[in-house]
């Protein structure tokens, strides 16, 4: 694979390290990155999807990222769409930026506009390019089993997550990781790989590796569905489903005519099953143990509809499950 060194004679502060960004970026996941720049470069601009009706009580909330940057007191725009926003790429332009950063804003951005800062934009994407391309790559790799993902900082090219690799660091993922955890985890790990590749950049040694798109796997978002429990797959392939829809949309099956959300679940891969894929082998002090395609699993916090989550063996003694009956 052909590896080059991107120049940046446009980059005019070569001679501090500290270069003009704007950063484009919504959730808690971008906060790392974000601070990062602060800290280290002169961060002009912060960019964020607009503020949303959030929580039980639907009140409007601005994103992470709006909150942080006010208390840094960085200017903040949110528009509501960046197609045809000439005077958001009017404003874009006049920072004089020598590069944007993005990580998980939440917008496509216009070809356009990825050439207005001198060096482009750098995306933090949370995989090991060219797997998982896409919006949902931590619960994607999770889903598959993995056990090593990462973090990219990519160019944005037009498409789904094609650009060259500038650098990427990698990180395991522990069997314990959902998809709250690993976030957690390679938001750091990004902020970490994006001070790397900003320092390089300023200097002009940054390499940019052409993906190699015969390896592309894809990561789209999520869906309500996604957390429907396949209980003709194997019990490790629904728990580390479960441990990708962690905390949304999360696990569920049906019961009775109703929806179950299931909220903790464990493979027991060596039990004899003996029975047909989401039928309840038995009930123990521990839970609820179903049979799967190959293996079993057992619930042990499930959470039926109207009602507060509890113990898997207690709401199947309250819903008066016996062995032999089936889940959806």
């Amino acid at each position: 694979m052909a590896v080059t060194v991107a120049s940046s004679a446009a980059v005019e502060a070569t001679t501090t390290g500290r270069l003009r960004i704007a950063f484009f970026g919504t959730p808690s996941f971008a906060l790392p990155s974000l601070e990062r720049i602060a800290h280290e470069h002169q961060l002009l601009l912060v960019v964020a999807q607009p503020d949303r009706p959030a929580g039980r009580g639907q009140r409007t909330q601005s994103p992470a990222t709006v909150e942080r940057a006010r208390q840094l007191g960085i200017p903040v725009a949110q528009p509501e769409r960046l197609r045809r926003n000439s005077a958001f790429a009017a404003a874009l332009s006049e920072l004089d930026l020598d590069v944007a950063v993005t990580a998980a804003y939440g917008q496509i951005l216009p070809e356009s506009m990825l050439t207005i800062p001198k060096e482009g934009f750098l995306n933090v994407h949370a995989s090991l390019l060219p797997r998982w391309r896409g919006a949902a790559p931590i619960q994607h790799a999770l889903m598959a089993g993995d056990f090593e993902t990462g973090v990219c900082i990519m160019q944005t090219e037009a498409g789904l997550d094609i650009g060259p690799v500038r650098l990427s660091l990698r990180s395991p993922i522990a069997a314990e990781d959902d998809a709250n955890t690993l976030s957690e985890k390679l938001a750091n790990v990004g902020a970490e790989a994006l001070s790397r590749a900003l320092t390089l950049l300023a200097s002009g040694k940054l390499p940019s590796t052409p993906q190699d798109a015969s390896l592309a796997t894809l990561a789209p978002r999520l869906t309500r569905d996604d957390g429907r429990i396949r209980w003709d797959d194997s019990s490790m392939a629904i728990a580390n489903r479960h441990r990708g829809v962690t905390p949304w949309p999360g696990s569920w099956c049906s019961y009775a005519g109703t929806r179950l959300k299931v909220h903790t679940l464990v493979a027991v891969p060596q039990h004899a099953a003996g029975g047909t894929p989401g039928e309840v082998l038995s009930l123990d002090p521990e839970g609820v143990i179903v049979a799967c395609g190959s293996g079993a699993v057992r619930l042990e916090r499930v959470q039926s509809e109207g009602r507060p989550q509890m113990p898997a063996r207690d709401w199947a003694n309250g819903a008066s499950v016996r062995v032999g009956v089936r889940y959806g």
